[in-house]
C-alpha cells in the first residue's frame, strides 16, 4: 500500500466528496481520523453508506479509523482535532481541508447584494476552517519535518464568470484557499511539508442533487460549457487526492489542480 500506516485527518468527510477522500485514503492504507460538525450528514442527504458510519466504513476496510465531530469554525475545535488524532494515533501525516460549501441563497449571492452575515459566513466555512486546521497541524508536522497538507477549493474561486457572478462570497473564499496554499508552501517547504490544492468543478453528490431539487432545477445547465461533457464524480476527485498525497507528487508543492473536465477552458 502507498500509504502503509500513515495517519490522515479528512474534514468534512461524512459524506460527498470527503467521505470519498476517507475511503481513498484508507484504501492506500491510511489510518483515518473522520472530522465533520454533522458525522450523521451522509442521511440527512439520503447518501448510502456501506457501514454504520464513515468510520465503520473505514474499518471494514482493514484500517483504524475515529470519527471526531465539532464546528472547525471555531480554532479551539481545530485544535481539539488535532489533539484527539494524536491521543489516538500518535501521528498525523495528511492533513486534507475539505470542510466547507455554498450554502447561501443564490438569489443574494452577487458581488453587489451580499450580505455581511452571508459573506462572513462564506469566509468562516470555507477559509478559516482551512487556516485554523493547517495551524493546528503545523507544530507537530514541524517537529517531525514531515508531513502533506491538501486543501479543497473550487474552480469558482479560478473563474468567476461561469455562474454570471453568482455565489461571489463564495468564489472569493475559495480564493482564499488557493492563496493561502501558496503562501503556505512557500513557507513550510524547507520544513519536509508539501501544501496543494485541488479545485473541484461540478460534481455529482447527494448534496447537490438535493440543492438541486429544492431549487426546481431539471437538468444541468453547465454541461455544454464542459468539454468532457459530465458532471465530476466523488471518484473523479479521489484520483488527483492520491496523486498529491503519495510520493508520485513529492516535488510537487504549493500548486492547485483543476479537476473540471476542462470547463475553466471554456468561454465564460
Amino acid at each position: 500500500m502507498k500509504l502503509q500506516d500513515q495517519v490522515a485527518i479528512v474534514t468534512g468527510a461524512a459524506r460527498g466528496i470527503g467521505r470519498g477522500f476517507a475511503l481513498r485514503l484508507a484504501r492506500l492504507g491510511c489510518h483515518v481520523v473522520v472530522a465533520d460538525v454533522d458525522l450523521d450528514a451522509a442521511r440527512r442527504f439520503d447518501e448510502p453508506l456501506s457501514a454504520a458510519s464513515v468510520s465503520d466504513e473505514i474499518v471494514a476496510l482493514g484500517r483504524r479509523s475515529i470519527g471526531v465531530q465539532g464546528d472547525l469554525r471555531q480554532r479551539a475545535a481545530a485544535d481539539a482535532l488535532v489533539a484527539r488524532a494524536l491521543e489516538a494515533f500518535g501521528r498525523v501525516d495528511i492533513l486534507v481541508n475539505n470542510a466547507g460549501g455554498a450554502f447561501a441563497p443564490i438569489e443574494s449571492s452577487r458581488a453587489s447584494q451580499m450580505s455581511d452575515r452571508d459573506m462572513a459566513d462564506m469566509f468562516d466555512v470555507n477559509l478559516m476552517t482551512t487556516v485554523y486546521c493547517s495551524q493546528a497541524v503545523l507544530p507537530h508536522m514541524r517537529a517531525r519535518r514531515s508531513g502533506n497538507i491538501i486543501n479543497v477549493g473550487s474552480t469558482l474561486g479560478l473563474d468567476a464568470a461561469h455562474r454570471a457572478g453568482a455565489y461571489a462570497h463564495y468564489g472569493m473564499a475559495k480564493t482564499g484557499v488557493v492563496q493561502f496554499t501558496r503562501f503556505l508552501a512557500a513557507e513550510v517547504g524547507p520544513d519536509g511539508i508539501r501544501v496543494n490544492c485541488i479545485a473541484p468543478g461540478s460534481t455529482a453528490t447527494a448534496r447537490v442533487a438535493s440543492q438541486a431539487r429544492a431549487r426546481g432545477m431539471v437538468g444541468d445547465a453547465d454541461l455544454p460549457k464542459i468539454p468532457l461533457r459530465r458532471l465530476a464524480t466523488v471518484e473523479d476527485m479521489a484520483g488527483p487526492l492520491e496523486f498529491l498525497a503519495t510520493d508520485l507528487s513529492s516535488y510537487v508543492t504549493g500548486q492547485c489542480i483543476s479537476v473540471c473536465g476542462g470547463k475553466v477552458l471554456t468561454p465564460s
